[in-house]
């Protein structure tokens, strides 16, 4: 690289650093953006692809916005633009950045563009979608008031407006409706991370409808998605032969019990995410029981080398346990993959740690 880079430098002289940081960051862009057209040859910043949506989830957005008229006010560089354009019945971007808004213009051509404050509604009659900047110099943050534009003067310059709001997946869900927000939150997944939290007006979901879980699929599983208004009747029970690790949106969103009564499964603890059943949802990676044991690093050991363990993944909720560092003094030296699941089984005085050593079905 640093050969690269005095040869460029030699070549193109001050234009250097924009030339090496713009092929770094299209290089990015090329697993990110992938489904989103030709993204070889975008103009981008560092910032701007940090925060960008990624292509699968943009795509999910832009088919539940399918046929609508569509006002992006914080369009940055363009990558909802880009899953938008082949979806919305008329699209229009705005930013307030000059120099994103230019890039927009390159990356997706033939998209109106304009330059206005987010915070200052240039349009009517369009379901407008805004993402307010959760970065600042490639650092989070998680005050919705320390956003930009901040999320309650969002919220007060489209009051009464269609909008569609992406948020971290942090985002403190009561904080949002003491806003006055009373839609959907949707939390949405892809490929095994959570990635955003989304806030749809209540003309864009289903009537009943105020939480979403959204699971992308990755190539090895399908699509799923479940709401709170889905049954949610579910027992608290004994482990059955799998333990389940529901998917992080499902988790997120506070739908457990929804995902385990969809599927035939129960919980282990009515307060603890694990899921157990005699039959794992298609599709879903989950953890056959072989053994029940108290967390003691003399019994744990003694049972990883009965069982011949090599490659050791450790789970942990409700338990103040490192699973790096238990996994170090384990010290499994054998051949077979294993996975201990380690949770906290009832409350108060009876509270126990249990461990749960099993073979993981992938």
């Amino acid at each position: 690289m640093l050969a690269d880079v005095a040869a460029i430098r030699g070549r193109f002289g001050e234009h250097t650093t924009a030339l090496v940081e713009t092929v770094r960051l299209r290089r990015k862009a090329a697993a990110k953006l992938t489904g989103l057209g030709d993204v070889s040859g975008w103009l981008l910043t560092d910032e701007a692809l940090q925060q960008a949506t990624t292509a699968v989830v943009a795509r999910h957005r832009a088919q539940r916005l399918s046929g609508q008229v569509v006002h992006d006010a914080t369009c940055s560089v363009g990558t909802e633009l880009a899953a938008l354009r082949d979806t919305a019945d008329y699209l229009v971007g705005s930013d307030l950045d000059e120099v994103r808004l230019a890039m927009a213009a390159h990356n997706v051509a033939g998209v109106p563009l304009v330059r206005a404050d987010a915070l200052a509604p240039i349009s009517r009659d369009a379901v407008v979608l805004l993402d307010p900047a959760r970065r600042t110099g490639g650092r989070r943050r998680f005050d919705p008031r320390a956003y930009a534009p901040p999320l309650d003067e969002v919220a007060q310059a489209y009051r009464g407006r269609v909008t569609v709001v992406k948020c971290a997946p942090g985002i403190d869900f009561d904080a949002v409706r003491q806003l006055g927000f009373d839609g959907e939150i949707e939390v949405t997944s892809a490929g095994g991370s959570v990635r955003e939290a989304c806030l749809w007006s209540p003309s864009l979901s289903q009537p009943g409808v105020s939480r979403r879980a959204t699971v992308l699929g990755d190539g090895e599983r399908a699509a799923e998605q479940i709401t709170d208004a889905e049954p949610e009747d579910c027992a608290v029970g004994d482990p059955g032969r799998w333990i389940v690790d529901p998917d992080g949106a499902v988790v997120r969103a506070g739908l457990v019990r929804h995902y385990a009564a969809r599927h035939g499964l129960w919980q282990l603890d009515r307060d603890i995410a694990y899921l157990t059943g005699d039959r794992l949802p298609a599709g879903v990676r989950g953890f056959e029981v072989l053994e029940q044991l108290p967390l003691r690093e003399k019994v744990l050991r003694q049972a990883l080398s009965a069982r011949d363990c090599g490659s050791l993944e450790i789970l942990v909720r409700g338990v103040d346990v490192d699973p790096d560092v238990l996994r170090r003094r384990l010290r499994p030296a054998g051949s077979q993959p294993l996975s201990i699941v380690i949770m906290r089984l009832g409350s108060g005085a009876s509270a126990r740690a249990s461990a749960f050593l099993c073979r993981p079905s992938r």
